[in-house]
């Protein structure tokens, strides 16, 4: 069985894809940025924003940071991975999730400088 989850982002419908998806015990969130009014904060305050709309998601589908094995971080300045880390770290405190960053060159939105995609598996 699956369950699709939109949190009512700008682009679900213009691009066709869901917040998160559960199948089974397994929960896949999406690249996620801060919200609209988290735009405006820096790299830290924007990927506590991206975090706590992902943990929303994963709410809504039954699971909670707690299940998530892994993080991938999207950001467009390396040299700000310190603040975004501080942010990562207290949202998953012992958890420790596999996490992979990487640097781009923009995301959807010119303010963000922070994508996070999250999986989870529900045991």
């Amino acid at each position: 069985m699956r369950q699709n989850i939109s949190s009512g982002g700008q682009w679900e419908d213009s691009h066709g894809y869901s917040r998160a998806v559960r199948v089974g015990s397994m929960v896949m969130v999406a690249g996620t940025i801060a919200g609209p009014e988290a735009l405006d904060e820096g790299p830290e305050g924007q990927t506590a924003d991206a975090l706590a709309r992902i943990e929303r998601a994963l709410e809504e589908a039954g699971a909670s940071l707690h299940h998530v094995v892994r993080t991938v971080v999207f950001v467009v300045d390396i040299e700000q991975t310190p603040a975004i880390s501080r942010a990562h770290r207290r949202a998953f405190g012992g958890i420790l999730p596999v996490s992979t960053l990487v640097e781009v060159t923009a995301l959807a939105d010119p303010r963000a400088v922070v994508e996070i995609q999250a999986d989870a598996i529900i045991a």
